[in-house]
């Protein structure tokens, strides 16, 4: 299970917003590169064969089978504030994590 917070969702419902009825959902991945060996990436996309199309506070998005491996029970937050960091992902299974927070290994 992957999770968005209150800030999260209302945030992905602005940009669905922004992005029109387009038929796209956010997608959530998981790539190699970043300073610790794995990144996260989020995008609009459509739904592709394999797909997991997930649901949190309302908020339905996709996830290919090998991302949720690695993201599985990750919280995933929005953080607007003074030094507001965007879209922050806290991933139980990262053993370690680089300063930006958006690369794992």
């Amino acid at each position: 299970m992957i999770t968005l917070t209150e800030s999260a969702a209302k945030k992905v419902g602005e940009l669905e917003r922004e992005n029109g009825d387009s038929g796209k959902r956010l997608r959530i991945f998981v790539e190699s590169g970043g300073c610790s060996g794995f990144q996260y990436g989020m995008s609009f996309d459509i739904e592709k064969e394999g797909d997991r199309v997930l649901d949190s506070q309302g908020v339905s998005f996709l996830m290919d089978p090998k991302s949720l491996s690695y993201m599985e029970g990750s919280e995933i937050d929005f953080d607007d504030g003074l030094q507001g960091k965007g879209f922050e992902i806290r991933n139980p299974k990262a053993e370690s994590t680089c300063g930006c927070g958006k690369s794992f290994s």
